[in-house]
Order: C-alpha cells, then sequence, then structure tokens
C-alpha cells in the first residue's frame, strides 16, 4: 500500500510528537529533560531534489507481485479501452517514441504525520495521459472516472475532468533515469496535488470507465479524493537538539499539495507568535519549497517550537491533530529546541 508505513516507523513518528509534549517540561523537571532525550532526533538534509534511492517506497497492495521478477521490458504493454472509440495498445519502445515532457512534482504518501519523511520531490520525464485518451478517442459523454490497474493488482481513478488537465503524467523517467523498478516500472501515474494512493505504479491498463470507480483503497474506506493537505516540516535542528552560540539557522521544506506556498512561518514560543521564513524560489508549481529562518536567541533553555504555511490560495495549514485515515493527516510539527549556551 502506497500508505502503510512499518511500525517502527509509525512509531518512531508518533513518539516523535510524544517527546515534543514531553520536552516541554524540560525547563520544570528533570523528567521531561530525561524524556525529551531519548526521543532526540537528528537534523535532516533539506534538498530540493530527492534521489532516487532516498526517495520513499510503499508497496500498495497484498498481492504476490514481485518488482524484480513479474515485469520484463520486452513483454509489457500498455492497454488504454473502456469508453473508447479506437483502443491502444503500446509496447515499451513505442511509449518512448511518443512526444514527451518533463515535470517537477512532489509525491506525498497519504499516511505520513506531521512531520513524516514519507514525501520526495524529483523531475520527471513521460508522456501525456490527456493526449494519450484523446488519440483513442475517449467518449467524454459517458465516461466520469480514468480507472488505472498495476501489475501488483491494484487499482485506482482520477475523474476525467482531472485526466484531462496538462500536468497529469504517465512517467518513465525519474530524475533522468529509467524509472526505477521501486518507483513503478515501466509506468507510473503522475497526478500532482494528489495522495500516492491515487499515483498507481506499474501501470498495464488504462480504462474509461462510465459510472464512479472505487479503487482498491476506496473499497476500503479511504479517500476518493485524496487531494494533498498543506503541509509543512522542521529539518533541522533536530528535535531536542542541543544549540549552542548567538545564530542559529532553522531549515525546512513546504508543500501546498494541488496549490504553491506563500508564506511559511515560524513560532519559538508554543504557537503563540509567529515570525514569517524566507522562501528559496521553487522550480516548479507542482514542488514543494525550502524555507530558512535565522534565530538570535535570547537565553539559554528549551523552546517549544513549531512551523506552519499558507498556501497560493490564502488557506493556511490545517492545526489540528488529525490521524490520516481516511484522508490524510493534518497538524503542526514541533519541536523542542535545547539551547544550551549563547
Amino acid at each position: 500500500m502506497e500508505n502503510r508505513f512499518s511500525l517502527k516507523r509509525r512509531s518512531l513518528l508518533t513518539l516523535t510528537g510524544i517527546a515534543a509534549a514531553a520536552g516541554l517540561t524540560g525547563g520544570c523537571d528533570g523528567v521531561g529533560s530525561f524524556f525529551g532525550r531519548m526521543f532526540a532526533m537528528p537534523p535532516r538534509d533539506t534538498n530540493y531534489f530527492t534521489e532516487n534511492k532516498k526517495f520513499y517506497v510503499v508497496n500498495y497492495s497484498d498481492s504476490p507481485f514481485n518488482v524484480s521478477r513479474d515485469l520484463r521490458q520486452d513483454e509489457w504493454r500498455l492497454a488504454v479501452k473502456g469508453e473508447v472509440k479506437k483502443p491502444l495498445s503500446l509496447g515499451w519502445r513505442e511509449l518512448l517514441n511518443r512526444e514527451n515532457f518533463e515535470q517537477i512534482s512532489t509525491l506525498m504518501c497519504i499516511d505520513t504525520l506531521p512531520g513524516g519523511d514519507s514525501l520526495g520531490n524529483a523531475r520527471w520525464r513521460g508522456i501525456s495521459l490527456k493526449k494519450l485518451l484523446r488519440e483513442a478517442e475517449v467518449d467524454e459523454e459517458t465516461t466520469r472516472d480514468i480507472v488505472f490497474r498495476g501489475a501488483d493488482a491494484y487499482d485506482d481513478s482520477i475523474p476525467l475532468a482531472r485526466a484531462m488537465q496538462d500536468d497529469v503524467m504517465l512517467a518513465f523517467l525519474m530524475n533522468g533515469e529509467k524509472l526505477p523498478k521501486e518507483h513503478g516500472f515501466p509506468l507510473r501515474l503522475l497526478v500532482p496535488g494528489l495522495y500516492g494512493i491515487k499515483n498507481v505504479k506499474w501501470i498495464i491498463e488504462i480504462e474509461a470507465y462510465a459510472g464512479d470507480y472505487r479503487g482498491y483503497w476506496q473499497r476500503k474506506g479511504w479517500t476518493d479524493d485524496a487531494t494533498i493537505k498543506t503541509f509543512s516540516r522542521i529539518d533541522s535542528p533536530g528535535h531536542y537538539q542541543t544549540l549552542r552560540g548567538p545564530e542559529q539557522r532553522f531549515r525546512g521544506i513546504a508543500f501546498g499539495g494541488p496549490n504553491s506556498i506563500s508564506k511559511v512561518e515560524i513560532s519559538l514560543d508554543a504557537a503563540r507568535t509567529w515570525d514569517s521564513c524566507e522562501i528559496e524560489t521553487p522550480m516548479s508549481p507542482y514542488s514543494w519549497v525550502i524555507w530558512n529562518y535565522t534565530w538570535h536567541p535570547h537565553k539559554r533553555g528549551k523552546y517549544q517550537v513549531a512551523v506552519r504555511a499558507v498556501d497560493s490560495k490564502g488557506q493556511p495549514q490545517i492545526a489540528e491533530l488529525i490521524r490520516p485515515q481516511p484522508a490524510g493527516s493534518s497538524g503542526l510539527h514541533t519541536i523542542i529546541a535545547d539551547v544550551e549556551s549563547l
């Protein structure tokens, strides 16, 4: 499943939030300080592009599909069927010879918790889904959804109206390399602004469907809309990291899902007051942004630091802590900054 964490990762991210709460008592007693340091986290590197080998991987379904064994480039074919006048069948070479385009987009797992790491940004190249459907002469009067089926028996859909937008890609390259097997080789869907559950991997079939199609996880009660909620994260310093010196630099990412980011703010007093951060200019409206903030602490001690973002439509990040199921989590990422000396 695109949105299933291992127990270890889920526990670690959950405990990070517990540790932040525990750290708040650190200025009052030794117990809070002890628990805070128990769950301390190192800083993360903040890069605009995510290397393929570091890009998050979460498999979709419960089928016995084996990425290395069950997909061969010379045998793979893509079928386009359903409510179309001209069904298509394409092989790998035919796919590569088609007109293609490049796009920088961020992918995000629906199970990502505040401060989580199941998202990545990459440079993708592929073909236009819109052009493929038009070539197949999709019946736009009868078709409601476009269904994608993967070699792993996973399936999901997006509305025809979304499928016919110019930014929807069937990707075969990732960061200048042939799409890695674990990321959907030979072909995966890329729909900017929608959680990973909609971005089907290992595609072998596309169907123009006359009804309201319920995909693998929708049949289990998860969202069919899957619009990514605005997300922001503090990458450095790490939670409960000891800070020394009169100047400290905070750095992280923010992502607006279907919208770009217009503002990122940071709080150093448990979300009572907020300061604006600097945003590095992104290379794409479909990608995350990197933000920076320089801080000059006035005294030693522990500070509860939070970050929040506002998208380009003026919609603020949801502060309420909501679990991932059924439509994605929300909440502000918070860490404890421990200033030991100035």
